[in-house]
C-alpha cells in the first residue's frame, strides 16, 4: 500500500519515559478511533493493542466489578478492560490502560478513580491508567504528550471523515459488504499512514492528507444507487453510547435495514467543543488577555488549520455531511440550554437537534444510557425544538445492556420520518452523487434511485442530470 516517500527524522521516547516497555490497552469507543490511537502510540514507539471485541464476557466481567449505579458505558468499558486482563501473555507490571476523562456534570469524570480502584481492588493495582483529561482541552503534559496531542486530533479528524464516507455511502452500496470492506481498508492505510510519519508536522500532515485522498477514491470507485427519497437521521447523544455499536445493539446499521441514511456526531464534535468552552471559562473568568486565553487561542488555531488542510480533499465528496460548527450548535442550542449555565453534552445535543432539523434532516434520534443525566435533560427538551422546528420527529433510546423491541420502536419511528420528509420546511445540501436523473428533475418527492458511474480515479464519467446540491 502506497505511504509515500518519508525523508525526516522518526524519533520514539527513551528509555527514561514512564512508558518505555509498557504495552497500552485501549477500549474501544467508536469505529476506528481506538485503531488510530493505537497506531499513535506504536510510531512513538510503545506497543498497543485495542481491547478484544466486545461480548458477553465484557458484560459478565464488567458486572461483577460494577455496583449498578454506574452508568452503562462504565460496564462496558471495564468488562472490555477485564478482558484484555485474561488475554495470554498479559503482564500487569507492564500494562498501561488508555482512558481519557472529563469534567462537568457526568460520571465520565468518575471513570478513572473507579477504574483505579477497581484494580486495586482485584490485584491489580500496578497497571498504570493514562488519563488525559478536557480541562485542559487534552493538551499539555511535557514534550511527548505534546506531539501525542498533536497527532490525536489529526488522526481523530482523518478517522472521523472516512467514517461519514462509509455512513454516506453504505445504505446505496449494489453489493452488500462492499463499503465495509473499502473502510477497514482505508482504516488500515490510515493506521500503516501513522506508523510510518516523521517528526516534521508538514511532512505527516501530507501523509495523512494523501491517505484521505486514497480512501476518497476508493469510495467514489465503490458502485452505489443514490437515493433522495431515503430519510436521513441525525444520531446524537451520550458519546460513548452513540459511537459504540456494541452499546447501542448496532443501531446505525438498523435504521439502515430499515431504509434509512444516518448522520451521526463524531469525536471531533466534543474535542472542538472542549476548546470552546474552555475559551468560555476564562473569558467569565476575566482572562480575556492571558496566557492562558493565548495558549487555548493558539491551540484551537492549530486544530482549525489542521481540520481545514485534512479535510480539502474530501470537499466534494460530503457536501451536506460537514462537521458541525461548534459555535453554530452553541448558538442554536442557547435559547433551550444557554451557555453561561449549563455545559456538557445536553448542550451539545439539543444544539444538534436543532443543526439537523435546520439542514433539512428528516429525524433525529438521541441514543444515551439508562439514567443519563443528560440523555434525560435533553430529552424533556426535544418537544420544544420540534415543535420550533417543523414538527421534526425526534425520539430518545435509552440502553443498558437488556434486550428491548428496538425493531418495533425502530420502524414506528421511521414512518413518521417518512411522513416529515414530505413536508419539512428545511432543504438538505446534496453532493454531486445524488444529481437525480433528468428525467425527474421535477418530478414529486419521489425519485427512483440512480447510478452513478464513475472510472478508476473516481471521476464522474456518467451523470444522469445536471448537478443539484439542494433538494
Amino acid at each position: 500500500m502506497p505511504i509515500g516517500h518519508r525523508c525526516c527524522l522518526n524519533h520514539s521516547i527513551d528509555a527514561g519515559h514512564p512508558l518505555h516497555g509498557k504495552t497500552v490497552y485501549l477500549p474501544v469507543m467508536g469505529e476506528g478511533g481506538s485503531e488510530i490511537f493505537a497506531a499513535i502510540f506504536r510510531r512513538l514507539g510503545v506497543e498497543a493493542h485495542v481491547t478484544p471485541p466486545s461480548s458477553r464476557r465484557t458484560v459478565e466481567l464488567g458486572g461483577k466489578v460494577t455496583q449498578g449505579d454506574e452508568c452503562y458505558p462504565s460496564k462496558v468499558v471495564i468488562g472490555d478492560l477485564f478482558q484484555a486482563i485474561e488475554q495470554p501473555g498479559f503482564v500487569p507490571e507492564q500494562a498501561a490502560f488508555f482512558l481519557p476523562t472529563s469534567e462537568g456534570p457526568c460520571r465520565f469524570g468518575q471513570y478513572v478513580p473507579y477504574l483505579k480502584k477497581v484494580l486495586r481492588d482485584a490485584g491489580y493495582g500496578q497497571i498504570e491508567v493514562i488519563s488525559p483529561t478536557d480541562a485542559n482541552s487534552y493538551g499539555g503534559r511535557g514534550a511527548v504528550t505534546n506531539i501525542f496531542t498533536r497527532m490525536a486530533w489529526r488522526g481523530i479528524v482523518a478517522s472521523d471523515s472516512i467514517h461519514r464516507l462509509l455512513l454516506k455511502t453504505r445504505p446505496y452500496e449494489i453489493q452488500e459488504g462492499s463499503a465495509d470492506r473499502v473502510y477497514q481498508e482505508s482504516l488500515e492505510d490510515l493506521c500503516e499512514t501513522i506508523e510510518s510519519s516523521c517528526d516534521n508536522l508538514d511532512c505527516q500532515l501530507c501523509g495523512l492528507v494523501e491517505s484521505l485522498a486514497r480512501a476518497r477514491n476508493r469510495f467514489r470507485a465503490l458502485p452505489a444507487r443514490y437515493d433522495r427519497t431515503r430519510p436521513l437521521i441525525g444520531v446524537i447523544g451520550e458519546i460513548f453510547c452513540r459511537l459504540n455499536t456494541f452499546s447501542n445493539e448496532d443501531l446505525i446499521r438498523r435504521l439502515e435495514s430499515y431504509g434509512a441514511e444516518a448522520s451521526l456526531s463524531h469525536v471531533a464534535e466534543w474535542v472542538a467543543y472542549t476548546s470552546n468552552e474552555q475559551e468560555r471559562q476564562l473569558r467569565t473568568l476575566g482572562k480575556t488577555f492571558s496566557l492562558e486565553m493565548l495558549g487555548a487561542k493558539v491551540r484551537d488555531h492549530i486544530r482549525q488549520s489542521d481540520e481545514h488542510a485534512l479535510l480539502a480533499p474530501l470537499e466534494e465528496d460530503l457536501r451536506g455531511y460537514e462537521e458541525p460548527k461548534v459555535e453554530e450548535i452553541v448558538k442554536l442550542a442557547w435559547p433551550y440550554l444557554p451557555a453561561n449555565g449549563v455545559s456538557g453534552e445536553m448542550v451539545l445535543s439539543v444544539g444538534l437537534a436543532a443543526y439537523h432539523s435546520k439542514h433539512g434532516a428528516d429525524g433525529v434520534i438521541d441514543i444515551s444510557p439508562f439514567g443519563c443525566m443528560n440523555g434525560t435533560v435533553s430529552e424533556a427538551i426535544y418537544p420544544r425544538v420540534s415543535r420550533d422546528y417543523g414538527g421534526i420527529p425526534v425520539r430518545s433510546f435509552y440502553f443498558d445492556g437488556t434486550r428491548s423491541n428496538l425493531d418495533r420502536d425502530m420502524g414506528v419511528y421511521l414512518e413518521l420520518a417518512r411522513s416529515y420528509h414530505k413536508t419539512k420546511p428545511y432543504s438538505r445540501t446534496y453532493p454531486e452523487c445524488f444529481t437525480p436523473t433528468r428525467d425527474n428533475e421535477n418530478a414529486p418527492d419521489r425519485k427512483p434511485p440512480r447510478q452513478v458511474t464513475r472510472d478508476s480515479s473516481g471521476r464522474i464519467l456518467s451523470a444522469l442530470g445536471e448537478q443539484a446540491t439542494q433538494e
